[in-house]
């Protein structure tokens, strides 16, 4: 008699066979420029820690001292008796920090997608949505039953045509798309695509995951670095990547947060964020409001490692920002890519469908405002001795 979840079993030899199964590794060290990952000593290019700020001392203290004080978890959701004045003094400081009226947190970027969009549209609306945009924004959008409408990736001609095209059949409209693309490093044209909506009734919004921190002076993200302070409805932020912590953020028109508190499910259905993360997260922004060196020298780390791997000869893609793609096609010769790599001491995965399309698996190099230079030399030549080894370069 057949086992009711042997297809599982016949799925996951697929994925081996098609060189798709992820293999998990374990770190066994704090996060920095290196890692202990399977008990070996390897630079670490895999981490979205872009600031450095995971393991910074001033962080882990402020986790350490509000532990001490308010204990580790909330016991409550924020609605019942889960916010801590700790919470109020983060979203106040977050709301500071990105020059807006209000703010919001969440326990991840993730959550403050799918407690968003479902709270802006239904199923009588239209969302239209960046083809390249993150899982996050597409199971927010399935969330919400709304129409769903795909443009052209980062194409604000496109947006317009479909805006002329749909736009009056629908209720309401939101349009969404990533600030700086994960997977390809490029930044979406924010001021155009605002342009474009202007002429529309729409509700516009941003998902900064991979801005904050990075885009904008001292890190404050796409609307800071478009100076479309005021212009944009919802702007969605993750403290889990450059700030070194974990928590989502949302921050925007003060009618959009204040609708949040009231109907954002996992605000309202999931336990606040535990209380050291809470800390940690308002020293970081501290950190990130006292001086640019951080933002500054990560900055400075990805100019000069990208201009030195497109020297040897290798494909990074179409990325403006930190993050390097080494474009190597298919998914097998990217895990055995990244199996070279870590047995020469640098940390960097494979990605492979369906995080990215098939054809266009890769190495995703990310750069750190804690790796020196000589991390970077000493990356740039294991790069290059596994390159020649498999005929990339």
């Amino acid at each position: 008699m057949a086992n009711s979840l042997d297809w599982i079993k016949t799925e996951l030899e697929s994925l081996k066979e098609a060189g798709l199964y992820n293999q998990i590794r374990t770190l066994e060290s704090p996060q920095g420029a290196w890692l202990v990952v399977d008990g070996k000593k390897v630079l670490n290019f895999c981490a979205n820690n872009y600031l450095g700020l995971a393991n910074h001392p001033r962080i882990v203290k402020a986790a350490i001292d509000a532990a001490e004080k308010y204990g580790v978890g909330p016991g409550a959701v924020r609605t019942i008796a889960g916010t801590l004045n700790l919470h109020l003094e983060l979203e106040k400081r977050l709301a500071e920090f990105k020059r807006v009226e209000k703010a919001i947190t969440f326990q991840s970027g993730f959550s403050a997608n799918l407690a968003t969009i479902p709270a802006l549209v239904g199923k009588e609306d239209v969302i239209f949505s960046d083809r390249l945009n993150h899982a996050s924004i597409i199971d927010g959008c399935r969330l919400a039953k709304s129409k769903i409408i795909a443009y052209d990736h980062c194409s604000p001609a496109s947006l317009k045509e479909m805006l002329d095209q749909h736009r009056a059949e629908y209720r309401r409209a939101l349009v969404v798309t990533d600030g700086v693309f994960s997977m390809d490093g490029d930044v979406a044209p924010l001021d155009e695509i605002y342009e474009v909506t202007r002429g529309y009734d729409v509700i516009l919004m941003v998902d900064d995951a991979h801005g904050e921190g990075v885009l904008g002076e001292g890190g404050r993200g796409i609307v800071d670095h478009f100076k479309l302070h005021g212009k944009v409805d919802v702007e969605v932020g993750t403290l889990s990547k450059a700030f070194g912590v974990v928590g989502g953020v949302v921050a925007g028109d003060p009618l959009v947060v204040e609708w949040l508190f009231q109907r954002g499910r996992p605000f309202l259905f999931s336990s606040a964020m535990t209380i050291p993360d809470v800390a940690a997260c308002i020293e970081a922004v501290k950190i990130l409001e006292s001086s640019t060196e951080l933002v500054d020298r990560l900055w400075e780390n990805a100019a000069y490692f990208k201009a030195e791997m497109k020297a040897l000869g290798f494909d990074t893609g179409v990325s403006t920002t930190p993050i390097t793609p080494v474009m190597l096609g298919e998914a097998p010769l990217a895990q055995k890519f990244s199996k070279k790599l870590f047995e020469a001491g640098v940390f960097a995965m494979s990605i492979g469908f369906p995080t990215v399309p098939k054809g266009l698996a890769r190495i995703r190099v990310m750069i750190s405002a804690a790796h020196s230079r000589d991390d970077l030399d000493q990356a740039l030549e294991i790069f290059k001795k596994v390159g020649r080894e498999l005929n990339v370069i």
